[in-house]
């Protein structure tokens, strides 16, 4: 039986484990937005970090487009949910909603036939590299140095990320004092990432990369918006760490003109914002077809099978504020101990599973 009897969506607000911040934001907690797709006795799950109204557009807007169409048959309901939600602006919470139900529908498909979704994908690997990522801005340096030796010394993972660019790139001082601590905290050996999200001007990330080549930093994520393709040009010029576009791309167009400009070394490609396992793929191959590597941003259980299944990865993001709540929400998540995590083999599907439970606490929509 394949025929999509029913779609719900429900929304959890998850508190941090302490306040989080960075460039240009600040926050206290983070929303998930679950969404299963019901074939017969067989349910696939997948989920987004969006607003508690991305719930509600999956029941107003695709419930009714999806409901009784062929679980199977992913590529036309992925061109049709694109049709209704074309009023409802593509990136933004329609975006996010899209991107959750294509999941959910993956997911659901690779049950029904019975086999692990990166097997229905296609592995390219077994096991997919990772680096650890938080170091928020709110951090004081003693939490700061408890993370990073927590993942770098703790769990042996060689890659880590810190948030710079606090207050919208005005502490540049304070920036560069964290930039030297978590060198300090985490060694010779192990590789050093940043990200401004997009806080700083062109010319003060140049800057600012300049004075962090000395403790070796080697990823710069966007350093300005990742709209400003000449901003990243120019910083990517002048900097000795690869610069990133940062996280906001929204369906491959997207990603076409940033691979033209060229104004990067790796993309970062978020499922949970472009369009699910259908998005990523799409604008995966578009940077393949550029010669470029692409990244995974957050959600990291999530893009596990994805990324398994993708030639031109880089890694993933193991983000400290998704990763505890998959861990503490979902049956089923990845040890990233070692610097790599495996995608779930010995079960249907992606491999995890919603302790309805434990959310409910947590539920607001």
């Amino acid at each position: 039986m394949s025929t999509i009897e029913r779609v719900a969506a429900s929304a959890y607000r998850i508190p941090t484990d302490q306040p989080e911040g960075d460039g240009t934001l600040a926050w206290r907690a983070t929303t998930l937005v679950v969404v299963t797709v019901t074939a017969g006795d067989t349910t696939g799950t997948g989920w987004t970090y969006a607003p508690a109204a991305t719930a509600s557009l999956v029941s107003e807007l695709l419930n009714e487009t999806l409901t009784g169409a062929d679980a199977l048959g992913i590529p036309a309901l992925s061109a049709a949910m694109n049709r209704q939600v074309r009023n409802a602006g593509r990136p933004g919470v329609a975006g996010y909603a899209l991107s959750a139900v294509d999941v959910a529908l993956w997911d659901l498909k690779a049950r029904l036939l019975g086999v692990p979704l990166v097997r229905l994908f296609g592995a390219a690997r077994e096991e997919v590299p990772l680096y650890g990522s938080g170091g928020f801005t709110t951090y004081d340096d003693e939490a700061t140095t408890a993370q990073l030796a927590g993942w770098v010394h703790g769990q042996g993972i060689a890659r880590v990320k810190i948030k710079i660019g606090e207050s919208s790139g005005t502490c540049p001082e304070r920036d560069l004092h964290r930039v030297a601590l978590a060198r300090r905290v985490i060694g010779e050996r192990a590789e050093l990432y940043v990200d401004a999200n997009g806080a700083y001007t062109a010319k003060q990330a140049v800057r600012v990369a300049e004075r962090m080549r000395e403790h070796e930093v080697t990823w710069f994520e966007e350093p300005v918006s990742s709209d400003d393709l000449a901003g990243l040009r120019l910083v990517r010029e002048h900097s000795a760490a690869d610069v990133t576009a940062g996280e906001y791309g929204c369906d491959p167009p997207y990603f076409t003109r940033m691979c033209q400009a060229q104004a990067v070394d790796c993309l970062q490609v978020d499922a949970t914002r472009c369009g699910g396992y259908t998005g990523w793929f799409a604008a995966t191959a578009v940077a393949a077809g550029h010669h470029l590597q692409v990244s995974a941003h957050c959600a990291p259980n999530l893009h596990l099978p994805a990324a398994a299944a993708t030639v031109n990865l880089r890694h993933i993001e193991w983000f400290h504020d998704h990763q505890r709540i998959e861990s503490t929400l979902f049956d089923g998540a990845a040890d990233p101990t070692g610097g790599r995590a495996r995608p779930q083999t010995g079960t249907p599907g992606h491999g995890l599973t919603l302790r309805t439970g434990t959310a409910q606490s947590y539920r607001v929509a």
